[in-house]
């Protein structure tokens, strides 16, 4: 028998919500919040209320009866660090959510809505490999000095998705590959998987590895010590030159690779070097995450928006063809991807977590 299933992945301007029969999408919605609608509130859990009552509409208006619904699946907070896996939405995650245990994220409301409407239709809600996902080996949380710890923040739930993908489609377990998926988006993460655990991956919510769209990557620290000493610069603005400000978007003031390969393709010397030097830094990256794997990687899988570039493929594939394949599966349709967490919980595949 089918299983209808609510997924809500909320970010800091909109919710995304659309309702699945098993895999098939039976509708999508994308709800828009704007500065003045958010003013309100001090808070990202503040929001819960207006949030969860926008998708009650949005269902009324679309005919859906949610008393149909075999489960939710939600995006995953900034919650504590936790192994891959679909997880149970709990007292223990609504709280930590609630207080922003680490940090204030708009991927929180997830948990705190699905929470609410899970109790009106007394059904199960989940939600499935957060960016907080950690399973690195011990050597890679190693930085250099002991008051810093490298942290696991990540494209986990799309990186999860292609690699079973992949795996699906060669007929094989994805605890049975060794892989490197690299996400390209406004941010970039490249994470080493190795037999189903994320064993070495950056902490790409703060900005490391190669500059991506919106993102610095590895600064020279020297010079970022000055910077932050210089009395010219608010934290905060620091960090936007790292988080948001980075990249792509600091160079040319836009983090549009498909205006900026178009620019390149016209004649303009200087964004091709620019783009040149971002598959270069890329590249680094993905070949460094093969010493987590010690060379033996079955394949290398490029996914994210840039990923649908065809020129992404092809630089990279001549960059890398040398440590494995390379396989590209663009965009990350992450709906889908926490429809099937649940999917897996609900049909056996996978025993659902306790957080």
């Amino acid at each position: 028998m089918s299983k209808k299933i609510l997924v809500i992945n909320p970010g800091s301007t909109s919710t995304k919500i659309a309702v699945f029969d098993d895999e098939k999408e039976l509708f999508e919605d994308t709800l828009r919040h704007s500065a003045e609608d958010l003013s309100p509130y001090h808070t990202i859990a503040e929001q819960t209320p207006f949030r969860t009552q926008l998708i009650l509409d949005v269902l009324e208006e679309r005919g859906f009866d949610g008393r149909t619904l075999d489960a939710i699946s939600c995006r995953g907070g900034v919650l504590r660090p936790i192994p891959s896996g679909t997880y149970i939405v709990n007292g223990n995650m609504v709280q930590d959510c609630f207080e922003g245990v680490r940090g204030q994220h708009a991927s929180s409301l997830g948990a705190l809505v699905s929470d609410h409407l899970a109790k009106i239709w007394n059904v199960p809600a989940y939600t499935v490999d957060p960016t907080v996902v950690d399973e690195l080996d011990p050597v890679a949380r190693y930085t250099g000095h002991p008051n810093f710890v490298r942290q696991s923040k990540f494209h986990c739930l799309n990186q999860k998705a292609v690699a079973r993908r992949f795996a699906k489609e060669n007929g094989v377990r994805y605890e049975e590959l060794n892989l490197i998926v690299c996400h390209m988006g406004g941010g970039n993460s490249v994470g080493a998987h190795r037999k189903g655990r994320v064993v070495d991956v950056e902490n790409a919510l703060d900005g490391e590895g190669p500059f991506s769209a919106e993102r610095s990557g590895g600064l020279p620290i020297g010079d970022v010590i000055r910077y932050c000493f210089s009395g010219k610069y608010s934290e905060k603005e620091i960090y936007s030159m790292v988080v948001g400000k980075g990249g792509l978007v600091a160079y040319t003031g836009s983090n549009d690779m498909r205006l900026l390969t178009e620019r390149a393709n016209a004649g303009d010397s200087k964004i091709q070097e620019l783009l040149d030097a971002y598959y270069f830094q890329v590249a680094k990256e993905i070949a460094c995450k093969s010493i987590a794997l010690k060379g033996e990687v079955d394949q290398i899988i490029l996914t994210g928006g840039i990923a649908y570039n065809p020129f992404t493929a092809q630089t990279l594939t001549d960059y890398l063809g040398w440590i494995a394949p390379v396989t590209t599966y663009p965009g990350e349709d992450e709906l889908l991807a926490l429809c099937q967490g649940a999917l897996r919980v609900m049909t056996g595949e996978e025993e659902a977590k306790n957080y």
